[in-house]
């Protein structure tokens, strides 16, 4: 591509999405000019991106199969007034950072148009509805990957891929001196970390479980301190609404879960990025997941992957317990965390395999290969 100021559309509205397509655009400034068009986080947000007025990333933090439908009118505006801005600006890259089946929209109708197009983090093809990889093949010119086994199977289906790797590979453990008192916490506590989800939709559907789990929890062990880190401060006051009522020993903080995490031998976790985050810093995984009935008939029929939790699937084995639907309760989740507290020793092994499935070639190279698109 030629060395001329380069018009960059992304879309990078997930938490963890904005953290990626962040590192991705800093890359790439490094390399050449760019203006950036579309719709980000804070931290994609803080690299000067210009969006449409109005628009809340928020509302793209839907999941399931209701949610979408239920909010199709706000999508449906913010789908045509982001590929106006795309158009009118007359962007060189399209780049859709997670988000796969709003992003497609934007990946086919601007590659008709000569727009090179590149996805970051994989749609999960590898483990249902497989038969999006046709309209990937025709439509995205790069897939970026955060995981081997992601790379390799786009490499058997003969298409584009690059090995980004996950940010999670350089991810250490902070100082458990350092995390008690910079959160003025009491160190002879037993630490619990809960992390309930980065929508709202997740916060509403598991923190009742987790609350009645943590208060058996409690019971059991009454030197136990509960650590909730929350994606950003208006999901703080979300999950503080559901806690106001509870005799919980607790601290909420946002943007704490690397801290939080830290310190807890065991987290009760939603299942998404922050299983990871937990397996990764030593705080063992409780993997837990639960949607509404109607989402979960049709979406537990086209799931083929034996696992839902990132580090399982990493690992191919069900080394940290998960629990899915009608097998959520607190009862279960209690008892997990007896099991997890007595036997952390034997699953420190597994983190060095873990790490290894993560480390790809990095932002740097990646944003190489984007400009040799």
């Amino acid at each position: 591509m030629p060395n001329k100021k380069l018009k960059i559309g992304i879309i990078a509205a997930e938490h963890s999405g904005d953290r990626l397509g962040a590192n991705l655009i800093t890359a790439l400034q490094n390399l050449q000019d760019v203006e950036i068009y579309g719709l980000g986080g804070p931290e994609v947000s803080s690299l000067g991106i210009a969006s449409p007025d109005g628009m809340d990333y928020q509302d793209l933090q839907v999941m399931g199969l209701i949610d979408p439908l239920l909010k199709l009118p706000k999508l449906l505006s913010i789908r045509k007034k982001l590929f106006h801005l795309f158009a009118q600006e007359s962007i060189d890259i399209f780049i859709g950072v997670d988000s796969p089946d709003f992003n497609m929209f934007f990946h086919k109708k601007l590659n008709r148009i000569g727009v090179k197009t590149v996805q970051v983090v994989s749609p999960s093809v590898w483990g249902w509805r497989e038969n999006r990889i046709k309209t990937i093949s025709a439509h995205v010119d790069l897939t970026m990957c955060l995981f081997q086994f992601e790379h390799d199977f786009y490499l058997k289906k003969e298409m584009k891929s690059f090995f980004l790797g996950h940010p999670f590979s350089k991810l250490q453990p902070s100082m458990p001196s350092s995390v008690v008192e910079k959160y003025q916490l009491d160190g002879s506590k037993d630490f619990v970390c809960i992390l309930p989800g980065s929508r709202k939709s997740e916060i509403f559907h598991m923190m009742p479980i987790f609350i009645e789990a943590a208060t058996r929890i409690h019971d059991l062990n009454p030197n136990t301190f509960f650590l909730i880190p929350s994606a950003n401060e208006e999901l703080s006051a979300l999950i503080k609404t559901q806690l106001d009522c509870t005799e919980l020993n607790y601290q909420l903080t946002a943007s704490a879960a690397q801290d939080y995490l830290s310190i807890s031998k065991v987290s009760i976790v939603t299942s998404g990025t922050a299983s990871l985050e937990a397996a990764v810093l030593g705080s063992l995984p409780i993997i837990c997941y639960k949607t509404n009935a109607f989402n979960y008939a049709i979406l537990s029929r086209m799931i083929k992957t034996p696992f839902i939790g990132l580090p399982n699937l990493l690992l191919q084995e069900e080394l940290f317990p998960e629990l899915v639907q009608h097998d959520l309760s607190a009862e279960a989740v209690v008892g997990h965390y007896k099991n997890l507290s007595l036997e952390s020793q034997k699953f420190q092994s597994y983190l060095e395999k873990i790490n290894l499935a993560m480390q790809g070639k990095g932002f740097d190279e990646a944003a190489k290969t984007l400009l040799s698109l």
